[in-house]
């Protein structure tokens, strides 16, 4: 039977991911650090082919696709745009605990909570899985092979965290970035439960034994790993 490939993405480094800060909607475009990383990591590591690119609209999104998939242009997809944190949007954690009462109990997962002006979990969980959804349906529909999506760390966690094979929380599905991974998606998977299986981390390391241990990579089981791609692209 048929199988697809998503190759889930994480964008490279923007300064606001260097000053700590959280930045959802704000539309930073990659430093020069980020830039630096991801060509580098292009060059020395192996990213998968992809008949299809899909893209977050902001900017750091399209400029990661655009550089390692010169030859696609990126299809953008509103559903895939990270979390709008509202009024926590360029503060720190430091910051946001001392000035907003609702931050700690926000931070703390509580029912009901969300950032003032910003979205809650539950509407950014729904909005992403309806959009993933969306897409594999698509993608099974009309029968294509192989496609990424580059996103942010936000939307790949809470996509493996409900959709992935391993099951996993939020938490350990964190992603760092010009990383990713590659699901394999089967009809009778995705139809029946709508699960997909988390095959492959991305990206490869060419120099890396393959053991058959397709798991043997940067973050899932950090205490079995021999080999940790963060570390090289930090």
């Amino acid at each position: 039977m048929k199988t697809y490939r998503i190759h889930l993405i994480r964008h490279a480094l923007t300064q606001d991911n260097l000053d700590g800060v959280y930045a959802g909607r704000t539309d930073s475009p990659l430093c020069t650090e980020g830039l630096e990383q991801l060509r580098d990591a292009k060059e020395k590591y192996i990213y998968p082919e992809a008949d299809f690119v899909f893209s977050s609209p902001l900017k750091r999104c399209t400029e990661t696709a655009e550089i390692l998939y010169p030859h696609l242009k990126p299809i953008v997809m509103d559903g895939l745009t990270e979390y709008n944190f509202g009024e926590f949007e360029g503060q720190t954690a430091e910051v946001l605990h001392e000035k907003q009462p609702l931050f700690d109990r926000w931070i703390r997962g509580e029912e009901g909570i969300k950032p003032p002006f910003g979205e809650s979990n539950a509407d950014f969980a729904n909005r992403v899985c309806s959009t993933f959804e969306k897409m594999v349906d698509g993608i099974i529909k009309s029968g294509t092979d192989s496609v990424a999506i580059v996103t942010h760390g936000g939307v790949i966690s809470t996509i493996l965290s409900n959709f992935g094979i391993p099951e996993g929380s939020v938490s350990q599905w964190l992603t760092p970035s010009c990383c990713g991974y590659t699901l394999l998606v089967s009809h009778f998977l995705w139809m029946s439960g709508k699960k997909v299986e988390v095959i492959k981390e991305i990206p490869e390391n060419p120099d890396a034994e393959k053991e058959g241990n397709y798991y043997d990579g940067w973050d899932y089981y950090p205490d079995d790993d021999d080999f940790d791609i963060s570390e090289y692209l930090s």
